[in-house]
């Protein structure tokens, strides 16, 4: 079953991909140039964090470690780049932070079925916000703090991963309901998630947390849903059993 939804995962980037191409049609050519490279490269990660996950729940596990480890490294980061200023967020980060990566540890450490399940769903609803967002966006949500955020994009991603969600249910033998409840639920984690990162970078005036993967912005921008849409999933987990 896994392979099963790794090859619609595949499917739907191939969607994207057609997606970013008309997109991409419209740009000036180094933005284009910009879009394709992050594109690929998250394809890349994808497929690393899928290895993982199939290969042993170890090899997960270790990656969630370095992931949290390396979210803390760009949290202090911008802290001390802007010298120590805005005590308060950064204190008021790292407490939010250390909740959601440790209900994230925790669920690096759940049934293989479950998290390859949670990641199908959060890279499906990241990918497919951001399409519906630049081909039917109007609405932002929040301009000021993340202004290729959509109303559309929130939306349409939202319900693919809902969708999706129903789909694959057999990958965690779940009824459609508590499948329905679950993707919903990592979609607006997901989506909370990637907001607060947003509003720490805003708040220090950068653009991207650090260059640590190219043109993603840094560890924390790429796996803020993950981390956060984990979380989601370790307390739905323990609220239902």
């Amino acid at each position: 079953m896994i392979r099963t939804v790794y090859i619609i995962l595949v499917v739907y980037f191939l969607l994207g991909f057609i997606g970013l191409f008309f997109i991409n049609r419209k740009k000036e050519t180094i933005e284009a140039h910009r879009s394709w490279i992050k594109t690929i490269v998250y394809f890349i990660i994808i497929n690393i964090v899928c290895l993982s996950i199939i290969i042993n729940p170890i090899a997960f596990r270790c990656l969630a470690v370095l992931i949290i480890i390396l979210g803390f490294y760009e949290l202090f980061k911008l802290f001390r780049e802007s010298r120590y200023e805005q005590k308060y967020l950064f204190l008021n980060s790292v407490l939010v932070f250390t909740v959601f990566s440790s209900a994230f540890f925790y669920f690096s450490g759940m049934e293989k079925e479950l998290i390859f399940f949670s990641f199908a769903i959060i890279s499906i609803f990241d990918s497919f916000s951001q399409i519906t967002g630049q081909l039917w966006g109007r609405r932002k949500i929040f301009p000021k703090i993340s202004p290729n955020k959509t109303v559309e994009g929130f939306i349409g991603g939202t319900l693919i991963a809902i969708l999706s969600g129903f789909l694959i249910k057999g990958l965690i033998d779940t009824p459609p309901a508590k499948a329905i409840i679950l993707a919903a639920g990592i979609a607006l984690f997901a989506f909370s998630g990637d907001f607060l990162a947003s509003f720490y970078k805003r708040k220090h005036n950068v653009k991207d947390f650090s260059n640590l993967i190219p043109e993603t912005g840094g560890i924390l921008d790429r796996f803020d849903s993950l981390i956060s849409g984990g979380a989601w999933v370790a307390l739905f987990e323990l609220l239902t059993h």
